[in-house]
C-alpha cells in the first residue's frame, strides 16, 4: 500500500468529477496519479473539505463525522483496495472501543471523510499501478486539469444548496 493524498478534483469533457489521487512522496509532474470518476455530491464534499469552507448544515460526510465523534470512535485509515469492472472498492479502518473495525466504503464516501478528519488515504500498490495514469498525462476525455477545477468551482458557485436536500 502507498500512501497519497488529494491533489486535485476534476471534471472532464462529459462533466463527470474526478478526484486525482497521488503519492504523498512523488512530486509535481513525476510517479503515477489516480484517477476515480464520483460523484457530484461526493466531489462537493471533497472540495468543501479540502478548501477549509464551513457549510450552515452538516452534509452527508460531516454527519458521519459527527457520528464517530459522538461513539467515540476514530477513522484510522482508508484504503483503496481494487478495481472490479470499472468500480473501485475502498475500506475504512475505524478504531473503536471494542477494537478495530474495517467496513467496506465507495472510495468517494471514504475520501470525503478522510479529508474532514484528517485520516490517511492509502491505495493498494498493483491497483495503482494498473489503473494510475503517469503524472503529466491527460486524462481520456480531460480538457486540462486546470480548466477542469474551474469547471468544477463554477458548478459550486452556481449550484443551490438546497439541490442536497434529501
Amino acid at each position: 500500500m502507498v500512501q497519497v493524498r488529494v491533489v486535485a478534483l476534476a471534471v472532464d469533457s462529459r462533466s463527470q468529477p474526478v478526484v486525482l489521487l497521488k503519492p504523498i512522496l512523488d512530486e509535481a509532474g513525476s510517479g503515477r496519479v489516480l484517477p476515480i470518476w464520483i460523484g457530484t455530491q461526493e466531489a462537493t464534499s471533497i472540495l468543501i473539505a479540502t478548501e477549509g469552507a464551513q457549510v450552515s448544515r452538516p452534509m452527508t460526510h460531516d454527519l458521519m463525522k459527527n457520528l464517530l465523534e459522538a461513539v467515540q470512535a476514530e477513522l484510522e485509515r482508508v484504503d483503496v483496495t481494487r478495481i472490479e469492472s470499472g468500480t473501485f472498492f475502498a475500506e475504512l479502518t475505524l478504531l473503536t472501543r471494542d477494537g478495530r473495525l474495517v467496513l467496506d466504503a465507495r472510495p468517494s464516501d471514504a475520501i470525503a471523510l478522510a479529508t474532514r478528519v484528517d485520516a490517511p488515504i492509502w491505495v493498494n500498490d498493483d491497483l495503482l499501478e494498473a489503473a494510475g495514469i503517469a503524472d503529466g498525462t491527460e486524462m481520456p476525455g480531460s480538457t486540462g486539469e486546470e480548466a477542469q477545477l474551474d469547471e468544477f468551482k463554477r458548478f459550486l458557485e452556481e449550484v443551490d444548496p438546497e439541490d442536497f436536500q434529501g
